[in-house]
């Protein structure tokens, strides 16, 4: 009897060292590619070239990847100041629209989905801000405010999604040269 417990206790055991290493690699483990500001970007997302851990991060964290080529992904998911991004806080996003055929730039939950706001605004573009490539932008991320171009609601994690579909063959070339939008914390974060 001993025997078949201590057999249970060490495949118990066993599950959870390789449940625990598939979470830390799945989760934790650092994402090859470019970092531009509180921007990085998986140049391998949607890539041919992809392996095993890059596909399976791409499928657990709710991203329907497409080629470099066709869009680059920038996620942020700390401020310009390396401070976490949190739900219940107010960001301002600056900078210049990105050399790209559209771009977006979305908020999601600590579950990975959209923020559920009555507003809609879970998202901005070149075109929502009607401007063109080139030109200065500055929006508000924050909760159920009049002032947010982007809303979020309650509390936790905060991640912020930069698409640049179709970007020029310069960004493609090199997606570092991204004049990546700065993210900064407006008053205080409890």
């Amino acid at each position: 009897m001993k025997r078949r417990i201590s057999l249970v206790l060490l495949y118990l055991a066993a599950a959870a060292v390789g449940l625990g290493s598939t979470w830390f690699v799945l989760k934790r483990v650092g994402v090859e590619g470019v970092t531009v500001g509180a921007w990085r970007a998986d140049l391998l997302a949607g890539s041919a070239d992809a392996g095993l851990y890059t596909r399976a991060r791409i499928a657990v964290n709710a991203v329907l990847a497409l080629d470099r080529s066709e869009t680059i992904y920038f996620l942020a998911t700390h401020d310009d100041l390396g401070k976490p991004l949190r739900a219940e806080c107010r960001y301002r996003l600056s900078g210049v629209a990105p050399t790209a055929a559209w771009w977006s730039i979305t908020a999601y939950a600590e579950d990975n989905f959209l923020f559920p706001v009555e507003s809609h605004r879970y998202s901005l573009s070149g075109h929502s801000l009607n401007i063109s490539a080139g030109e200065s932008f500055s929006a508000n991320v924050g909760p159920e405010t009049n002032e947010a171009d982007i809303e979020t609601t309650g509390n936790g994690t905060l991640r912020l999604t930069l698409r640049l579909y179709k970007p020029d063959a310069a960004l493609q070339a090199n997606p570092a040269s991204l004049k990546a939008p700065s993210i900064e914390l407006m008053g205080d974060c409890p």
